[in-house]
Parts: C-alpha cells; structure tokens; sequence
C-alpha cells in the first residue's frame, strides 16, 4: 500500500497524468519513470499501459510493459482492455482478452463489457458468440451491465432476433437498453419496429433520452412517419432537452425525407452552431426535393463561412445536381473537389456524375466519363445509372449493351433483369424479354416487391398493387374508379409502355389502374382532412404512368400530393410536379 501511495504522488506521476493519451509525451514519461527508480511500481505502470492502449500504441510496446509488471491480476487487465475499446485500435483489446484467459486470469464484469464493445465496433460477431459463451460459463448473464453490451453487440451485427431475446429477458430495462434496441431496429431499417418499441418503452413508463430522440427520428424518417416526428420536435422543446447539432440534424432528416423542406430549414436556422453534417443533411434535403438551385446557394455560403465539405456533402451537392438538370453546376463541383479540397472521389462521386450527364440527355459524356475519369474498373452503380439513362432516353441499343455488363457483374442482382426485360420489351424485342424471364426463373430470382404507405391519424397504411387486405378494399376500389374516370375526362391518357408488352392495351390500362401508390392515394383522398396534405411514401422508383396520373388527381382533387419514391420527392400541385418531369 506504501509503494502505492507514494508513487502516486511521486513527479513521475504527474508527469505521466501530463502526458496523458498522447504517445510521444508517455514515452518520455516511461523514461521518467525508469530513471526516478519507479519503474516496479505497479500503480504507475498500470497508468502508463492504460494510457498507451487508448493512444493506440502499437501492440509490441503495449505488450512489452504487460510482460513487464509482475503477476497481473484482472483489475490491470479489465483497465487495459477497456482503454483499448475506446481507442482506434479496438483489436487491440481482444488480444488483451484471449491473453487474459491463457494466464489464467478470471474475467470480471467490466471485462466483458468492453470485449463486447469491441466486437460490436468491428462487427466481430463470431468473437462476439464465443464471449457471450465464456460469460455464461462465468455467471455473468444475469449482470444487467453485460447483458446491455450483448444487446448493442448483437444489434450492431445485424441479428436482432438474438438482440430481442437479450432484450426480452432483462429483468430491469435501463434506458440505454431500450435505445439500443430502439437504435438497432432503425440501423437495421426495420424503422416500424423501432417506433412500436418506442411506445412500448413510454408505457413502461421509461423516459426517454437525446439518445432515443435521435433513433426515433431516424426510424419516423424511415417511414415517414411525420406527425411522430413532429411530436418528438415538441417532446424535445418541452422538456428542456438540448437541441445539439446531432439532434438538430436529426429533426433536418426526419423533415427532409417526411416532405417538409420548409420546415427543416427552419430547424437548420434555428441550431447555435452547424457543423460539416448539419450543413450536409440540409444541401442533400433541398436536393431530393429537386430545389438544386437553393441546394448550391447553400453550398456556397457553406463555402464561405461554414465548415469545409467532406467527401459526403459533394455527394448531397452532385445528387441535387443531378436531380435539377444543373450540369455546369455540378461538373464545376466535382472538379473543385480534388482542386480545392484534396478529396479524392468516390464510388458515389463516379455516380453522382454519370446520373447528371444521364438524366440531362448526355449520354455520350456519360459514356466518356465512365472510360476516362473513372480510373478503377467500374462498378455495378455506375452501370445502374447509365441503364436507367438509356431507358429514360430511349437509346436501347447502350441500354442493351449496358444491361450486359451489369449482369457480368451482379449475376444475382433480379433488379438488373427487370432493367434488362425493361429495354428489351421498349424497343420490342419480345423473344429476349422471354429468355431473360427464363433466366430469372431458373435462378429463383424475384423482382422486389412495391408497396405505398400512408399515414392517417398516426396509424400507417401499406398499399401493394391490387391489393385486397384492407379493411376499406370495397370503398377504396370503388373511389379509385371514380377518380380515374374524372381524370380520363380532364385528359389523362394511360402510359402504357409502363406495363408488359405481351398484354393487350385494355389489360395493360387494368394492370396500370391499381398500383399502389394511387391505392393508398385514393385511401387518403378518402380519410384525410379537406386540407390535408397527401403524403406517400413509396419503396421502389415511380412509374412513369403513376407519375402522370397523379398529376392530374392533383387538379381533380385540389389536394396536395407529395411522393417519395426510391430516389426523391414529387411535390404534386396543380397538375404540376416539382421535378418538372425531370427524374
């Protein structure tokens, strides 16, 4: 006990506390040490490893003072495996681990909170599994410290029904248990889960956190779940929570991808301070709502008196250009990005650019960009984009040639075969679009199902094509005819390319009529308030007949129509849509 207390308050130690995490100054506090004679204190040698292991040293030398303190117990090991999981090397600390139990040292709590934090971060799940075995085998299931750090492991690898099961059989639920299966649920896309554990977690009478804030906006941004969304802006001003720049840009999201721009601009000016994210999260909403122009006014004021943009703001900038037809904008963008910023571009870049010359019409720079700036061999992104610029242009023989390359790439991808089946059945050739359904076939592959949802009274509503399952089915068929007809009689005339080519046009018309975007637009029609506006969001890209149509329900309705699709947002009003008929 001496030699610790007197060591602790030797100079050594106050120089080590001085050098803190950083290598260079603990390498010359080790010196200090050795010099001044302390170089068998326990206490400061065990400071110096935990220090070195959050500053990432390197393994030799983390190794070589471990070997050099005599006998270590579990307090030294449990201290220098969880500095190495707060460190950029979280390696580092399953090394100290596997070294722990071939001592034998036993493990303790702390021990296996931080190994598991460590296989979470690097998505160790294998690790992972044979830790959460040794837990058990040491009795330390039931500590509700470990059972947390499974559940964020689990969660963070993807398997959430192992996630739940932890969850479930917790017999006291902190609340950095329920965000962390709140956040795993809306990591994992499965953001109507999140929200449903969301409500369960306030009848539990649980009071949520930032934390959970974040997570819930990012599932309502998911799903678009607005009024939730909404309700947790009003939450956070009513409870004195911090609108930080991370709950701030949360609320950004959550506005942006709900189809009130207007209103995350407001949120965006109303945050004391934007970092490089906030500043993004806003130039990528203007973008997928097609306002390219306001997204690169802000780019420039970001520019001038914000943060610099990351390689992640180019890509919000080049994607709002390539969305409003803003070529100049957006070649002059990407070149200042290595000119400028020293950013080398991206996959995402690469495809950014290719869609931009497509949409616009430019098909031959498209193609030349591909072969001259892309220097790695490209990838199946790329090709997705310039097939969807060959359809939209109609150029099917590079639609063909294109659709090629891509199945050489992604052989398993059924999305590309529909492209393919797509091309071919435009430009007519039936026999190919029968081979290729064959292949689809013989593979197993299947298209990805569409589906439409709506929210009425915070109680979302899924619509897919014909469907029947609905409690409504009769009045909503039957209100959907009706709106048809009004607009066939105000001039709507069916886009029929948007369906297969083998079906005859009155089928075709039949197949176009019940896709479930306007299914679940009839739906809102239906229940909504008179000045409701409609609000649809949509898993797959927007056909080009639904696009039509809606424009026209705009007119006979006199309703607002807002559509997010895969890609973006239609603001449909008027007849108008805010796209301009470019996407």
């Amino acid at each position: 006990m001496a030699e610790t207390s007197s060591s602790l308050h030797s100079p050594a130690y106050v120089f080590l506390l001085r050098a803190g995490h950083r290598l260079r100054p603990l390498h010359q506090a080790h010196a200090h040490i050795i010099v001044s004679g302390l170089h068998r204190s326990r206490s400061l040698l065990t400071k110096l490893l935990s220090f070195a292991c959050s500053a990432a040293a390197t393994r030799r030398y983390t190794l070589l003072l471990l070997h050099s303190i005599p006998e270590p117990d579990s307090f030294l090991f449990s201290s220098i495996i969880r500095a190495s999981s707060r460190s950029s090397s979280p390696s580092s600390s399953l090394l100290f681990y596997f070294l722990m139990l071939s001592l034998p040292v036993p493990p303790s709590n702390y021990t296996f909170t931080s190994v598991l934090k460590s296989c979470a971060d690097l998505s160790a799940s294998r690790t992972g599994i044979s830790i959460h075995s040794h837990l058990l085998v040491h009795g330390f299931d039931q500590d509700s410290y470990v059972q947390t750090a499974l559940l964020v492991f689990y969660a963070k690898c993807g398997d959430l029904v192992v996630a739940r099961k932890v969850f479930d059989r917790m017999p006291e639920r902190k609340v950095v248990a329920w965000n962390a299966m709140i956040s795993g649920y809306e990591q994992n896309g499965i953001g109507e889960e999140a929200i449903e554990l969301f409500h369960k977690m306030r009848d539990a009478g649980v009071l949520p956190d930032s934390a959970t804030m974040v997570s819930l906006l990012s599932a309502c941004a998911q799903v678009g779940a607005l009024s939730l969304g909404q309700w947790v802006e009003n939450y956070v001003m009513e409870n004195g929570l911090e609108l930080n720049v991370v709950l701030g840009t949360s609320l950004i999201n959550m506005y942006a991808r709900c189809g009130h721009v207007r209103k995350a601009r407001e949120v965006f000016d109303m945050l004391p301070e934007h970092n490089v994210i906030a500043w993004t999260a806003m130039i990528a909403a203007y973008g997928m709502h097609g306002h390219g122009l306001e997204a690169m006014q802000l780019f420039d004021r970001m520019r001038s008196e914000g943060p610099l943009p990351n390689d992640v703001t180019f890509v919000a900038v080049l994607s709002a250009c390539a969305h409003s037809g803003l070529v100049c904008e957006g070649r002059e963008a990407f070149e200042s990005m290595s000119r400028d910023y020293q950013l080398v571009p991206r996959v995402e870049h690469h495809v950014c650019m290719v869609d931009m010359y497509g949409r616009a019409g430019l098909l031959d720079e498209a193609m030349w960009f591909i072969r001259e700036r892309i220097q790695a061999e490209p990838g199946a992104a790329v090709w997705t984009a310039m097939l969807g610029a060959c359809k939209m242009h109609k150029d099917f023989d590079l639609g063909v040639e294109v659709a090629e390359r891509l199945l050489t790439i992604e052989p398993e991808n059924p999305s590309h075969y529909v492209l393919l089946s797509n091309i071919y059945a435009l430009a007519g050739r039936m026999d190919r679009v029968e081979k290729v359904r064959n292949v689809m076939i013989r593979q197993r592959l299947k298209k990805q199902t569409g589906y439409s949802l709506i929210e009425i009274d915070n109680v979302p509503h899924v619509f897919r094509m014909g469907d029947t399952s609905h409690p409504q089915t009769m009045q909503i068929y039957n209100y959907l005819e009706e709106l048809m007809h009004k607009i066939r009689n105000a001039g709507y005339m069916p886009e029929t390319d948007s369906v297969l080519h083998e079906l005859e046009e009155e089928e075709r018309e039949y197949a176009l009529r019940f896709h479930s975007e306007k299914l679940a637009i009839a739906f809102g029609l239906m229940n909504a308030g008179e000045d409701v506006v409609i609000r649809i969001v949509k898993n797959l890209r927007m056909c080009r007949d639904c696009h039509l149509a809606i424009k026209f329900m705009s007119v006979i309705a006199c309703r607002e129509i807002i559509v997010r699709d895969k890609h973006r947002f239609h603001h449909f009003k008027d007849g108008e849509c805010s796209c301009k008929d470019y996407w």
